[in-house]
């Protein structure tokens, strides 16, 4: 069983409110901090590790910041994200340059910036090179993608790997490392990502064995040495209060035991370990906070937020699970099912579905409405937001270490909305 736990009560969500009106997020800056700490700690049995903290799940420089001071890096697949990564301090190696079908222009930015780049396609190698022609031209480390095709399965959200965009063949891995080699590249990296959201361990052991023995084939069948391998991400979160965590110890030293096994006999030794966390970094500790507007009853019951999918767009587009509470009534028992609902004229503009919660108040009914908690937002939460309807993103709460509050990202305004339009032009067309 996973812990459901909100930092903030609801006599400070009222004075927060006042400030900071619903919807907003919040992120506790201490959990995210600890939560950092024990992955460095339990992969600090392996030489030269180094984790990349993807971007997209968060990509507020703030939290990277926070991040950064903690020694991770960064992994970053657009060129916001790397402006991102830079606002937050971190430099050369500590950034990761992951994308694919990538423009000329965003190489050259990774490439300025000193990043890691992990190049997803054979032909990008030539792309790469011409890119960066008359300059410096290819960097002396690249990484190489990987794609295990049927030879390894994929989960739900981000499907089978040979349906998927992504990486080189095992074959094209092999030609490319000696590509590389021939155009004068000194250093090589091995990467791949082949989950999201998995809850496994053996999953997560099994792609570890997966790279660790191709590795080894690279070093026989390429004469190249691998400097580092970087086993992605994917590992999932307990988003349901039934479903139980993968612990950072359990995952290394599971790890651990096939390095030992595969790679210190083969000539490998001090190979490092990379990874690419993002939402069990920081997915736990992030809050999606709204206000209970209207009730209605229909077929069945529903209570309508001040929030809707482009505050939080998982459950519509994954049917994804996120458990909800009410502050003020922890200890009211669920006695009510409610389909929880925002405003978007999209049918699957649900938060849940045929969900026992505690009975809730809304504006409606006295003026204010009860708060409700959408809980593990922290990643790919606030980042996925999107503009349909009209619907403006909301802010972005930084809870500290001292109880204090920090705004790091304030709420859309109308303004913002029509920011990129010409409204002269508009008034002035004539159609």
């Amino acid at each position: 069983m996973s812990v459901k736990y909100f930092p903030v009560t609801r006599e400070r969500l009222e004075e927060l409110a006042e400030t900071y009106p619903t919807p907003f997020y919040i992120y506790d800056e201490k959990a995210i901090r600890e939560n950092a700490r024990r992955v460095n700690r339990a992969f600090s049995v392996f030489p030269g590790y180094r984790e990349h903290f993807a971007v997209k799940a968060l990509p507020n420089p703030f939290i990277l910041k926070i991040l950064a001071a903690e020694g991770f890096g960064a992994d970053c697949s657009s060129l916001s994200e790397l402006f991102l990564a830079g606002m937050a301090g971190m430099k050369g190696e500590e950034i990761m340059f992951t994308s694919n079908e990538t423009p000329a222009r965003e190489y050259i930015k990774a490439r300025e910036l000193g990043a890691v780049i992990n190049l997803d396609d054979i032909t990008h190698i030539e792309f790469l090179e011409k890119t960066l022609r008359p300059g410096p031209g290819l960097p002396d480390l690249l990484s190489l993608r990987y794609n295990p095709g049927p030879l390894k399965e994929g989960n739900a959200i981000i499907g089978k790997p040979e349906e998927a965009k992504y990486g080189f063949t095992r074959e094209q891995l092999v030609e490319g490392y000696k590509t590389l080699k021939e155009r004068g590249v000194k250093r090589f990296g091995l990467h791949t990502m082949v989950a999201s959201n998995e809850l496994s361990l053996d999953y997560h052991l099994e792609t570890g064995r997966l790279l660790f023995e191709l590795a080894v084939e690279i070093k026989n069948r390429a004469a190249v040495n691998l400097e580092f391998v970087n086993l992605g991400g994917g590992l999932g979160i307990p988003y349901r209060p039934e479903e139980e965590e993968v612990s950072w110890e359990e995952l290394a030293g599971g790890l651990k035991k096939l390095y030992d096994e595969i790679i210190a006999p083969s000539g490998l030794g001090g190979l490092a370990i990379h990874t690419e966390y993002g939402r069990p970094v920081t997915g736990p500790y992030g809050w999606l906070v709204a206000r209970a507007l209207h009730r209605k009853s229909i077929y069945r019951e529903y209570i309508g937020l001040d929030a809707c999918m482009a505050d939080l767009m998982r459950p519509a587009l994954y049917g994804a699970y996120h458990h909800i509470t009410v502050p003020g009534r922890e200890r009211a028992g669920a006695v009510k099912t409610f389909d929880v609902v925002g405003s978007l004229c999209e049918n699957n503009d649900k938060f849940a579905v045929q969900r026992k919660l505690p009975e809730i108040v809304t504006a409606a009914e006295n003026g204010t409405g009860d708060f409700v908690v959408i809980h593990d937002a922290g990643a790919h939460g606030r980042a996925m937001g999107f503009n349909y309807n009209g619907k403006l993103r909301c802010g972005e709460l930084l809870l500290r270490p001292d109880g204090s509050v920090l705004e790091v990202r304030r709420a859309e305004t109308v303004e913002d909305y029509f920011a990129t339009l010409d409204t002269r032009a508009v008034k002035n067309f004539v159609p």
